[in-house]
C-alpha cells in the first residue's frame, strides 16, 4: 500500500484530503506544519507528499527542499491562490504537480495517482535492460537508467523534466503543442497549460548556455516548442 503524507495547517482540508486518499486505497499520515512534516517523513518515509505552500514554522518551499535532499520524492503542491507565481515557486523547488485551492478532492486523488504512476515507471526503468542512449550535442539521455548528462556532468532533473527532455531528444525538429506535451509526455487528460511552460523554462535553465536566448528548445509561436538538435562538432568545418 502506497503511503501519502498530507501536510496542511487547516485541519478541515487535511481531514477531507486524508479521507479521499484513504478511500482510494492509500495509507495516510498527516502533519500540520513544516517541522512536523520533515520529522514525520524521516520517521516513516512516504511514497508521495501532498504539501501546502503556506505553512507555519517552515513554508512549503523549504519543506519541499528538505524532503528532496534525501532523494527523489514525488510532491504535489497545494497553493492557496491561482497566481502563476505560486505555481512557479512550487515547481522550481521540485514539486511534480500542483493543485490550487479551492480544489476538488477527487481531482487531487487523480493527480496523486498520476504522479505515482510516473514515479513507478521511472523506478521500473532503472531496473530495465539498458537501451541505446539518446544524444544531441553535449546532451546524453539514458532512458533505462533515468540519467541525463550535459558535458559529462549529471543533470538534476525532476521526473517531468526528464520525461520532457527524453521526448525532445526522440523528436528533434518537430514542433509540438503544449497540449500534446501535456498529454503525450505526462499522460495528463486535464491541467493548466502554463505548467508545461514552467517546465520548459526550468529545463532550459539546465541545458541551455543562455536560457534567455534558447537555441535548443525554441518557441514556435502559435504552435508550441521545437527541439533543435545541434550539429555534430566539426560538421560545419567541411569544405
Amino acid at each position: 500500500m502506497k503511503r501519502v503524507l498530507v501536510v496542511d495547517d487547516d485541519p478541515t482540508v487535511s481531514e477531507v484530503v486524508a479521507g479521499y486518499l484513504s478511500r482510494a486505497g492509500f495509507a495516510v499520515d498527516v502533519a500540520a506544519d513544516g517541522p512536523a512534516a520533515v520529522a514525520r517523513a524521516a520517521e516513516r518515509p512516504p511514497d508521495l507528499v501532498v504539501l501546502d505552500l503556506m505553512l507555519p514554522g517552515m513554508d512549503g518551499l523549504e519543506v519541499c527542499r528538505r524532503l528532496r535532499e534525501a532523494g527523489p520524492l514525488p510532491v504535489v503542491m497545494l497553493t492557496a491562490r491561482g497566481d502563476e507565481e505560486d505555481r512557479v515557486l512550487g515547481l522550481e523547488v521540485g514539486a511534480d504537480d500542483y493543485v490550487t485551492k479551492p480544489f476538488s478532492p477527487r481531482e487531487l486523488v487523480l493527480r496523486v495517482e498520476s504522479v505515482l504512476r510516473r514515479a513507478g515507471t521511472a523506478a521500473a526503468a532503472r531496473t530495465a535492460p539498458a537501451g541505446a542512449p539518446l544524444r544531441a550535442g553535449q546532451l546524453t539521455v539514458e532512458p533505462a537508467a533515468r540519467r541525463a548528462t550535459r558535458r559529462g556532468e549529471d543533470l538534476t532533473l525532476t521526473l517531468r523534466e526528464f520525461d520532457l527532455l527524453e521526448f525532445f531528444l526522440r523528436n528533434p525538429g518537430r514542433a509540438t503543442s503544449r497540449e500534446e506535451l501535456m498529454h503525450t509526455v505526462w499522460g495528463w487528460e486535464f491541467g493548466d497549460l502554463s505548467t508545461v511552460t514552467v517546465h520548459v523554462r526550468r529545463l532550459r535553465g539546465k541545458i541551455e548556455d543562455d536560457p534567455a536566448h534558447p537555441r535548443l528548445i525554441t518557441t514556435v509561436w502559435g504552435v508550441g516548442y521545437r527541439f533543435d538538435a545541434p550539429a555534430p562538432e566539426g560538421a560545419g568545418d567541411a569544405r
